[in-house]
């Protein structure tokens, strides 16, 4: 439909873009802290067609959410997408106050791409919630390296939860992340 019926894709994409911008309007006025724009397909794009036939409506659906737009929401918005590693400096452009990461990209290097400038969320494969605690830890732990300690970092899987997943495993992997990011605010703090 892009190729062959450019006017009805960007018909239909700006109907999109009105009901989710109303929808997650909604959802925040029902208690949500932030929105996620989710898109499991547009890592199937090439920069060039993300750019001509997607970028600038998720760019209006994100102004709608900020605080420009009728269906303004005031809460962070997250762009994320799904093997988008080459689409990251142009998911940036649609002002996304936090760009998320799938596992398919080291964290500092999808950060380096956005220059470091704005929030990142991600990065732990999914299926790693399948391993091991030893593991599961460790690659946890490769993830907060690559971090480094940089404000804007929000530590998350880099896709959804498998329905398979050891409740177990999420638990564990939770606590951990807690308790290093208590750590990490007490050596802050003692810094200062």
């Amino acid at each position: 439909m892009m190729y062959s019926a450019p006017a009805a894709w960007n018909e239909l994409m700006k109907k999109l873009v009105t009901v989710t911008a109303e929808y997650s309007a909604e959802q925040v006025r029902a208690g949500a802290d932030t929105i996620q724009i989710f898109d499991s397909w547009v890592g199937c794009l090439s920069v060039e067609d993300y750019r001509r036939y997607v970028l600038p409506h998720v760019t209006d659906l994100v102004k709608r959410l900020q605080k420009s737009g009728l269906t303004k929401t005031g809460v962070p918005v997250i762009c994320f997408g799904t093997d988008s590693a080459t689409l990251l400096p142009s998911m940036q452009e649609t002002g996304a106050e936090v760009i998320g990461l799938d596992w398919r990209i080291p964290l500092d290097a999808g950060w380096q791409s956005l220059g470091l400038k704005g929030a990142v969320q991600g990065n732990l494969d999914p299926v790693l919630l399948f391993a091991d605690w030893k593991e599961l830890k460790s690659r946890a732990q490769d993830i907060l390296r690559q971090a480094a300690g940089r404000p804007g970092h929000i530590f998350n899987l880099g896709h959804g939860i498998l329905p398979e997943t050891s409740v177990e495993n999420v638990k564990a992997l939770c606590d951990f992340i807690r308790e290093h990011s208590a750590e990490f605010k007490t050596a802050v703090k003692s810094k200062q």
